[in-house]
Order: structure tokens, then sequence, then C-alpha cells
């Protein structure tokens, strides 16, 4: 055998092998979008879906628990016996013998079946954590589309900006050159031109990180290229009455569903506890050639566990009581969880949708014909350029709170979407 520790190439050649293994396990890194000329949010859920490792995970663990079932159901093993007399080699005055047993447990009528639901439930519940995983990786693929969307769409009104404090700053040199103005109007736009300038350094950051998110999400390496954004996502439609949501959260949320089947896991295991009282059997057919006579060489027999330590059994039950109060104190403290984290993002939806719509009706509008107003005013000498200034500040603040607010309400109605358990019911949806 070769020692590696004397053969310094032969390390080097098993982390190359390890490598080479694990590149080949690696999912592909070509990027899912390389055609699409735009980011689409269900595109992308969709993709996080197929490609995020800890839905696979979870599956993996509900098939696990799925597979416990046909084992806590099934009888044990029979078990084979075999008995000779040592002493009996070599002896010419003693005739040889043997003894053949066979012997089967059999629980008390009940247990087999207590397992299986138990198990079933187990089961049922680690398939609803999937549902629950995939519920949280929805949301935060849409979270992450919105970040993305909004430091695209800051690049895009810092890029604007850039280019309007360049023209006025054009136009206050013309007129610094006539002896118009003075020179710190040159000065004031440089310095708005620089913090500019720095506004686009955070937001070139906040995009790489992100791309990052998005392609972790994605199991990509987090440089992975992506499309652009949409220039517009959409934020608003009609939500359906607070109280139907909240009734549907109740039917349809998994994580609810999976702590009813605890409960129900837990209902079984106090059965069971139960059963424990109640003795085990062992049916025994044998064949004892030790026997003389033949007719006494056949034998059926029964064994059976005596149940009379008791404070071990009552200490079970006691312990299975236990744990099924906790579920069900968990199941009502979840329940209002569910309740309140429907009227929040309810509220913060409902509040995200008239802000948009506010700045889109009024407060942008305003703006925008304000700037128009103060570069017509500081042309004609009529207001200073500090005015002119503060216009296309204002505009531009504005306009990032803009994005900022439709981003927070594509943010929210996801949210909402998770408290509720899924997509929100149209107008004509029944109702649960």
């Amino acid at each position: 055998m070769i020692d590696p520790r004397k053969r310094p190439g032969v390390s080097f050649l098993l982390v190359v092998a390890a490598l080479a293994c694990i590149a080949a396990d690696a999912p592909p890194a070509s990027s899912p979008f390389a055609d699409a000329h735009e980011l689409s949010a269900d595109v992308l859920i969709e993709q996080v879906l197929a490609r995020n490792p800890t839905l696979t995970q979870m599956v993996a663990a509900a098939e696990a628990a799925a597979a416990r079932y046909p084992q806590v159901v099934s009888l044990e093993d029979p078990m084979f016996a075999a008995t000779i007399s040592p002493r009996l080699f070599g002896s010419h005055d003693l005739d040889g013998g043997y003894r053949l047993e066979l012997a089967q447990k059999y629980p008390w009528p009940g247990k087999l079946r207590l397992r299986g639901q138990n198990a079933a439930a187990e089961a049922r519940a680690a398939g609803h954590d999937v549902e629950d995983t995939r519920l949280q990786l929805i949301e935060s693929a849409r979270n992450a589309f919105a970040d993305y969307y909004l430091a695209e769409r800051g690049l895009e009104v810092n890029r604007e900006s850039l280019r309007l404090l360049k023209d006025f700053r054009g136009n206050a040199e013309t007129r610094y050159k006539t002896g118009t103005v003075q020179q710190q109007d040159l000065l004031q736009a440089d310095v708005e031109i620089g913090q500019q300038r720095q506004r686009q350094l955070t937001l070139e950051r906040m995009r790489l990180v992100a791309l990052a998110r998005i392609n972790t999400l994605l199991h990509l390496p987090p440089d992975s290229p992506l499309p652009p954004p949409p220039g517009q996502v959409p934020t608003r439609g009609t939500l359906p009455d607070e109280t139907v949501l909240r009734a549907l959260a109740l039917a349809r949320r998994p994580d609810l569903q999976a702590m009813a089947d605890h409960i129900a896991a837990d209902r079984a295991s106090l059965g069971l506890a139960h059963k424990e009282y109640y003795p085990d059997f062992e049916a025994v057919a044998a064949y004892d050639d030790f026997w003389s006579e033949r007719q006494l060489r056949p034998q059926v027999g029964v064994r059976m566990n005596v149940p009379i330590r008791l404070a071990k059994r009552d200490a079970a039950v006691r312990e299975a009581e236990a744990r099924l109060g906790q579920r069900i104190a968990e199941l009502n403290r979840l329940t209002d969880d569910v309740n309140y984290a429907v009227d929040q993002a309810y509220q913060e939806t409902g509040e995200s949708d008239k802000t948009v719509r506010l700045y889109e009706q009024t407060i942008l509008p305003a703006a925008e014909q304000n700037v128009k107003s103060a570069q017509t005013s500081y042309t004609t000498a009529k207001i200073p350029f500090i005015s002119l200034i503060e216009a296309e500040r204002s505009v531009v603040g504005l306009r990032d709170r803009y994005y900022e607010a439709t981003a927070d309400a594509f943010r929210r109605r996801a949210a909402l979407e998770r408290a509720v358990g899924g997509p929100l019911p149209t107008a004509d949806a029944p109702k649960p």
C-alpha cells in the first residue's frame, strides 16, 4: 500500500480527483435566462423552485418520513433457534439429541395500527413542510427581485439626474462667461454632480448584492449575469376582504396543517403509551429430540412479557399527554400568529398601493413640472441657481422614493401571499 505521507504527488492527485467528483455532481453554471431580454418575476420563481437545493432537501426529508410507515407496521422477523448437548459428542453410552424452535412476536392488538397512524401523520407533516419551504422560497425570490428592480431603477434615475445636472452646469458656465452669474453656481453644480456619482457607487453595490442573492437562490455562482428587470413591476390589484383572507390562510397554510398532523401523531403516541400496559406475545413452535417419547417431541407454546413496571408506563403516559398539550398550545399560538400576519400584511399592502398611486398621479407630475419651471426661470434670471438645484434635488429624491414605494408594494404583496398561504384569490373566486 502506498503511504501518501511519503508521496506528496499522491495527495495532490487525491485532491484533484475529489474536486473532479464534486464538479461532476454540481449543476451547470450556465444561466437559465441566457436568451431572455428581461427578467420576469414569474420565470425567476419557477427557476428558483426547480434549482434551489433547499426544496430538494425538504423533499428528501418527506420521502424519508414516508418510508417509516411500512417499517413500523411490520411484524418483527421470526426467530429460529437450534439446541444440542455438547457432552453427547464422543459418548458411546448416550444417544444424541437436538431441539429446534421457531418463534414469532405479536404485539398487543392495536399497537401496530397506532404506530402506523403516528408514522403516517409525521409523513404528512413532512409533506406540508415541503409546501411551507416552497412558499418561503417564493417570497425570498420576490424580495430579491424587488431589490434588483429597485437598484436598476435607482441607477436609471441617477443617470438622468447626472445628465440634467451637466446640462445645468453647461448653462451656468455659459452665463458665468458672460458675467451674468457668479462662479458659485458652477461650484454648486460640481457638488451636486459629485454627490450623484457617490450615489451611483451605492446603487452599483446594491445591484451586485441583489444579483448575488438571486443567483444564490438559483444555485448559481453569485456573479452570474442576469437580464435586466422590467421597467415596472405589478404592484396593485383589488384586495379581497380581510376576513376572507384570514379564513383562507387558516384553511391552507401548510405550517398550520403540519402542526395539525403533528397533533395527530402525538395522539397516536398517547394511545400507544396506554397500550403499553398490555403484554406482547410470542408464539413458539418447537421440536425437541431430547424426549425419548416421540409424542412429546412436537411442542407449541407462548411467551409474554408481564407489564408490572407501572412507574415507567405511567411516566410514558404523562410524557405523551404533556407533548400533546404542548402541540395544541403551539397550534393555538401559530393560529394567532397567522391571523396577525394576515392583518399586518393586508394593511401594509393597502398602504403601499395607495402610496404608489399618490406618487404617480400627484407628487411626481408636480415635481417634474416644478423642475421645468425652475429651469425656465433660471434661464431668464428670475431665480438663483440654488433654487434650480433644489428643484432637481427634490425630483430626484421623489423618484427614488417612488421606486422604493413600488418595490415595497411588490414585497408587501409577496408577504401577504405568504401569510395567506398562496396566491390571492380573484374577485370571482369562491370563498374557502
